[in-house]
C-alpha cells in the first residue's frame, strides 16, 4: 500500500507539473484575447507579406543550428565529441519538448547525447548551465542597450503593466528581506549537512562534480573567439526572427528597429514565466509595447497571435524532424555495426 501511495503521489506531482504551465498559459491567453475578434484574422492572413515571415523562420532554423554547433565547443574540453547532426537535432527536440513541459528541454538535450553518443548526462547538463549563464548575460547587455536608448518607453511600459519599480527597490532596503535571506542560507547549510548522512551522498557528489566540470568547460574552450562569434550570431538571429515579421504587417512595418528592440526585450523577460513557449505572458508584453508605439490594440494582438503561432508550429516541425533524423542515424549506425 505504501509503495502504491508513493507511486500515486509521484504521478499526481508529475501531472501537476505538466498541467500547471498549460493552465497558467491558457488563463493568460484567454484574458489577453477576451475581447478579440478572431474572424478578422483570416483577412490579415490574406493581406500579409508572407516573404518576411518565411524569412524569419529560416533565420530561426539557423539560430538552432548555430546553437547546436556552439554546444560542441563546450563539450570538447570534456573529451566529448558528439556528431554535429546529433547535437543539432538534440537542440531541435529540446525546443519542442519545452512545449510539453517548460524547462524540460535541457534535460532532453542531455538525454539525446547520452543515448546516441554515450556522453555523461551530468557533464553535458553542466555545459547547459554555463550556456544559460551566457544567455542571461546576453539578455542583460541587450536590455541595458535598449534602456539607455529608449528609457522613456520602458517607463511607460512599467506604468501600463502596473509595475512600481520604486516599491521593488525598497524591498532590498528592508530589514525583513535580509532576515529572510540569512534564514534561507542557514536552511540550505542545514540541508547540506543532513544530506551528507544519506547513503547515496557519494552519488550526489559525483553528479554534482560532473555538473561543475561541465559548467567550467567554457573556460577551457580552445576556440573562445569562435564561441563568442557564434553567441552573437545566435542572438542576432533571435532578434531578426522577431524583427522581420514587423515588415509582414502594414501596421508594424514603419515602427523601426528600436520599437522592435523594446518589444524583444519585454518578450524575453516575459518568457521567464513557465508556460508553453511563453504563450500568454509573451503576448501580453509584446502587445503592450506595440500599443505604446501607437499600434491599434487589435492589430497588436493580431501580430502577437500570428507570429507566435507560426513560430511555435516551426518548433513542432523541427522537433518531429529531429526525432525522425535521430532514429534514422541510429538505424544506419546499427546496420553498419552488423556489417
Amino acid at each position: 500500500m505504501k509503495i502504491k501511495s508513493i507511486k500515486l503521489h509521484k504521478l499526481v506531482k508529475k501531472s501537476l507539473e505538466a498541467l500547471l504551465p498549460l493552465v497558467v498559459g491558457t488563463f493568460v491567453m484567454v484574458w489577453v484575447y477576451r475581447d478579440f475578434d478572431f474572424s478578422s484574422v483570416k483577412g490579415v492572413l490574406l493581406g500579409m507579406h508572407w516573404e518576411w515571415l518565411l524569412l524569419s523562420l529560416v533565420v530561426a532554423v539557423f539560430s538552432h543550428i548555430i546553437r547546436g554547433i556552439r554546444w560542441q565547443l563546450t563539450l570538447h574540453p570534456l573529451n566529448a565529441y558528439p556528431r554535429t547532426s546529433v547535437s543539432i537535432n538534440a537542440v531541435f527536440i529540446s525546443y519542442a519538448a519545452n512545449l510539453l513541459l517548460p524547462r524540460v528541454g535541457e534535460l532532453s538535450r542531455c538525454a539525446v547525447l547520452s543515448k546516441y553518443e554515450g556522453i555523461s548526462f551530468s557533464k553535458s547538463l553542466g555545459t547547459l548551465v554555463s550556456e544559460r549563464l551566457v544567455d542571461g548575460l546576453c539578455v542583460l547587455l541587450i536590455t541595458i542597450s535598449a534602456l539607455v536608448v529608449r528609457i522613456e518607453r520602458f517607463d511607460s511600459f512599467f506604468a501600463m503593466t502596473g509595475t512600481d519599480l520604486h516599491n521593488f527597490g525598497a524591498i532590498f532596503l528592508s530589514v525583513r528581506f535580509y532576515v529572510i535571506l540569512v534564514a534561507g542560507i542557514g536552511l540550505l547549510v542545514l540541508l547540506f549537512f543532513l544530506a551528507r548522512s544519506l547513503f547515496f551522498w557519494d552519488k550526489i557528489k559525483e553528479v554534482a562534480h560532473n555538473m561543475w566540470v561541465g559548467i567550467l568547460s567554457i573556460r577551457h574552450t580552445k576556440h573562445l573567439t569562435l564561441y563568442i562569434l557564434e553567441t552573437i550570431a545566435i542572438w542576432v538571429c533571435y532578434f531578426l526572427q522577431f524583427y522581420l515579421p514587423f515588415y509582414a504587417f502594414d501596421f508594424t512595418a514603419e515602427l523601426g528597429f528600436w520599437a522592435a528592440m523594446v518589444a524583444f526585450v519585454a518578450g524575453s523577460f516575459a518568457i521567464i514565466v513557465p508556460t508553453p513557449n511563453g504563450a500568454g505572458p509573451w503576448h501580453y508584453a509584446v502587445i503592450t509595447v506595440l500599443v505604446l508605439y501607437g499600434v491599434d490594440g487589435h492589430d497588436a494582438a493580431t501580430f502577437a497571435l500570428l507570429v507566435h503561432a507560426i513560430q511555435t508550429l516551426l518548433v513542432i516541425v523541427l522537433g518531429i524532424y529531429g526525432l525522425a533524423a535521430l532514429a534514422m542515424i541510429h538505424k544506419n549506425k546499427t546496420n553498419t555495426e552488423l556489417l
